[in-house]
């Protein structure tokens, strides 16, 4: 008994590890599939080759000839894919403000790459990271260098000048003919372009690094320094000149942006998604669907979970807080398609409070449907991006194709959100494109 029982305890240990795990046969799990909200009732198996999904069926699974696949049981346990963030900064979480205008690049990619690996163990296999220098950790998380989520960057966050990404110092302020760049802009945190030929130069080079989407600045922020929050930022051409850019790589803009002018000014020349928007009213609602833009929409209220301001930018983030359950009322109520994400910044950690923003959403909606939100949905948001896509297959849905970034929860997330709050117990097996990077599972036969 104890010489099997040290067996399945070093086998335990070693999964641990992540993985390459060939063909995994998972059997006898209930599947949340990221396209509805409820989970099935029927027991089902799920055949993952290589880093696909190959069979998914309530009857056994006929496997080639001479085939023998790593076999889960999953005891009943729900099978989900994996989590998916659709506003995240993985550069910028775990330094605090001063660390993130000054500090070393060197240190700053360390931090993020520990950061990415807890983002990984929370059940989030996927972001759309909405600005940051972030091309570097991509690729080492792409060439396993690092664990991570599968990163859809938008590359530096482009600013007007006194814009939501310039965090330049006044005595930078005017900047000299051919003096050098900020320190935020040299290592590819912010791009300060004013006028249309600035900012297709700056779209450009995000897209030339290999930007999945482009973001842009359109309105006033909470943690930025010199611009209120009700200012409009950039002008229609301008906007227009980054969506054409965006449009010449098939791909898109989003913006980030609060107030019903600057959403206005955004969706009307031709941006795709749109960022926060916590302040707007009734008629540029009915604006954003009836042009069908994406709303990706953060719970931000004023409790726990929120980033501490001060002064100044406490009342700026005071409007907003108060804005969020109206927002979400209008975005259910005209039917737009709203992303989740969770815009944690600065916080000088490892972003932890991630997983509690997912569960915060059960103020406005069942935990199902969140589920779904945070799967299936934002795993549409990220096909938005077209050629510049950069998988052969779907994200964010258990079926046969799809990439194979699972989840299985010890219990029913679908019923009881709070599951996910606790990933070190709740999450038995963590899957990313085909690879297990954490398996509490008992191999086949081990002593329970």
């Amino acid at each position: 008994m104890f010489t099997r029982f040290f067996t399945w305890l070093a086998l335990s240990l070693a999964l641990l590890q992540p993985a390459l795990a060939g063909s995994v046969l998972i059997e006898n799990v209930h599947l949340f599939d990221g396209k509805s909200g409820e989970r099935s009732a029927q027991a089902m198996r799920v055949l993952v080759v290589d880093n696909v999904i190959q069979t998914v069926s309530a009857d056994p699974i006929t496997l080639p000839e001479g085939e023998e696949p790593l076999r889960l049981d999953g005891d009943g346990r729900t099978l989900m894919p994996g989590l998916i963030d659709a506003h995240w900064h993985a550069a910028l979480v775990g330094p605090g403000l001063m660390d993130a205008l000054t500090a070393d690049i060197g240190y700053l990619n360390l931090l993020a790459s520990r950061v990415s690996e807890a983002t990984l163990m929370r059940g989030f296999t996927s972001v759309r990271d909405m600005g940051g220098p972030v091309f570097g950790l991509r690729r080492a998380i792409e060439e396993g260098l690092v664990s991570g989520p599968r990163i859809f960057p938008s590359g530096a966050m482009i600013s007007q000048t006194g814009g939501h990404g310039d965090f330049r110092l006044p005595y930078e302020v005017p900047r000299a003919m051919g003096a050098p760049l900020s320190h935020s802009e040299q290592i590819g945190a912010a791009a300060i372009a004013d006028g249309v030929d600035e900012v297709l130069r700056r779209s450009r080079e995000q897209l030339m690094q290999g930007a999945t989407q482009l973001k842009l600045m359109a309105g006033g922020g909470v943690s930025s320094v010199y611009d209120p929050l009700d200012v409009v930022q950039y002008s229609p051409e301008e906007i227009r000149a980054a969506v054409g850019a965006a449009e010449n790589w098939g791909t898109y803009v989003t913006v980030h942006a609060y107030t019903s002018r600057a959403v206005r000014m955004a969706v009307e020349a031709g941006v795709k998604c749109v960022e926060h928007a916590q302040l707007i009213d009734e008629d540029t609602a009915r604006l954003m669907a009836e042009q069908g833009v994406w709303w990706s929409l953060q719970p931000f209220l004023d409790d726990e979970r929120a980033n501490p301001q001060q002064g100044p930018a406490r009342l700026k983030q005071l409007m907003v807080s108060r804005g969020t359950d109206r927002a979400y009322e209008l975005a259910k109520k005209h039917g737009i398609r709203v992303a989740f994400g969770t815009d944690i910044l600065f916080s000088g950690g490892m972003g932890t409070n991630q997983t509690p923003s997912l569960t915060a959403l059960t103020r406005w909606y069942e935990p199902g449907e969140i589920l779904k939100m945070a799967t299936g949905d934002n795993g549409e948001l990220l096909a938005l991006s077209g050629p510049r896509y950069p998988y052969p297959a779907p994200l964010g849905v258990i079926e046969e194709g799809a990439l194979a970034d699972l989840l299985l929860v010890d219990g029913d997330p679908s019923a009881d959100l709070s599951l996910l709050e606790r990933p070190e117990t709740s999450l038995v097996l963590i899957m990313k494109n085909g690879q297990i990077h954490k398996n509490l599972l008992p191999p086949p036969g081990a002593w329970r």
